[in-house]
């Protein structure tokens, strides 16, 4: 069953599904403002995703590049040969099994992934350097709840 299939907990406390609301509104606009912070205006939300991604694993299979998307086969075909032809990843051999191949960056591909990141970093510091210590104060315990409520 995923996220999506699953009914929200019953809860006695009125506030709850107000709260969730003002927070799904928050995180995705926040999201969204963040994704905008890229090096490379090149390269498309879902592509960068997918270098991200690349960063993290080292490398994987298209299978499984798609699976960690949520994108059907032929779509992530497609991002991977857009990216390839950006000379942002490489396709090799999979050592385990010549059927299949495996997709990691190139040295431009972990380069847009740096400097994306940086950007966004950037961009974001320079909002939580105006709030006053007790705000981000706050926002360093709501990291920490985000991070276990994403991981749940």
């Amino acid at each position: 069953m995923t996220d999506r299939t699953v009914p929200p907990p019953a809860s006695d406390d009125p506030t709850v599904p107000a709260l969730a609301a003002e927070l799904r509104v928050a995180l995705l606009r926040a999201a969204r403002r963040l994704r905008a912070e890229r090096s490379d205006q090149e390269v498309s939300a879902g592509q960068y995703s997918v270098l991200a991604f690349l960063d993290r694993a080292g490398e994987a299979t298209p299978g499984v590049i798609a699976d960690v998307e949520r994108v059907r086969p032929p779509s992530m075909t497609r991002t991977l040969a857009a990216l390839e032809a950006l000379a942002l990843i490489e396709r090799v051999g999979h050592p385990d099994d010549g059927r299949q191949v495996l997709v990691r960056l190139t040295d431009a591909g972990q380069e847009i992934v740096r400097a994306t990141s940086s950007r966004r970093d950037a961009w974001l510091a320079r909002r939580l350097a105006v709030l006053d210590p007790a705000e981000r104060e706050v926002l360093a315990a709501a990291a920490d709840v985000l991070r276990r409520i994403a991981d749940s």
